[in-house]
């Protein structure tokens, strides 16, 4: 697996490196904006450790720039006191964050939760039949989402979500219950992270204003699937 990693702090940068590949990753690295893109476009991550204070381009324009073409999974490395920061980067498309100072530890645990998301182990039973609501479809084999026969680019936590939600519809999930079933361990710091990615998941999936889908929100629970415009 081939870990790109993005930050102008060549200290942070050296150790991350040094346990990425002890734990048997490739690692590539670049110190400023511009360069990270380039290489996340031309040299193919499985996925991006993205620094949101950069030179030439900050971490918000990086994950913009990459997520016009790509799907590649993004992990921030933030600082402790920038909830904003947080925020917006979630809602342009990153999948989740680390808060500076971090374990390096914690990073390649972060890594293996995504790489379970992305491929998991456990084998699919009856992939040949796509989960479906209305004219929403959605194939596990191959991965891909369709809204009226239209495909929705997703990230690979959205995935995750759209799927749980599918798989149990009408069912209620807590914040908590999100984290855990879609990452695979739960903090309750982390919580709030859920509300942006249901908040882009909601954007694609209005796509078709005739035929809507929505993510309800149940207020001081959590969220459920449902055909009914949520209030």
């Amino acid at each position: 697996m081939k870990v790109l990693v993005v930050d102008d702090d060549i200290k942070i940068v050296k150790v991350l490196t040094a346990y990425l590949e002890k734990d048997g990753y490739s690692v590539i690295t670049a110190n400023d904006g511009v360069a990270a893109v380039d290489k996340a476009l031309h040299l193919n991550p499985d996925i991006i450790l993205l620094d949101l204070m950069l030179p030439k381009l900050d971490g918000f324009g990086v994950c913009k720039e990459i997520r016009r073409s790509s799907n590649i999974p993004i992990l921030m490395l933030t600082a402790r006191d920038a909830e904003s920061d947080r925020i917006i980067g979630l809602e342009l498309g990153a999948d989740d964050y680390v808060i500076k100072p971090f374990s390096p530890k914690e990073v390649i645990a972060r890594i293996r939760a995504i790489q379970r998301r992305i491929n998991p182990s456990e084998p699919l039973i009856a992939t040949e039949v796509p989960l479906q609501m209305g004219k929403l479809t959605f194939h596990k084999k191959n991965h891909s989402v369709f809204l009226a026969n239209t495909p929705i680019e997703l990230t690979p936590t959205e995935y995750k979500i759209l799927e749980l939600c599918l798989s149990h519809p009408g069912q209620m999930f807590s914040r908590l219950q999100l984290i855990e079933k879609i990452q695979g361990y739960a903090f309750e710091g982390y919580e709030r992270t859920v509300d942006s990615h249901i908040k882009n998941l909601r954007k694609k999936l209005k796509a078709l204003p005739e035929d809507p889908y929505y993510i309800k929100t149940i207020y001081g629970v959590g969220y459920k699937l449902t055909g009914e415009q949520n209030a």
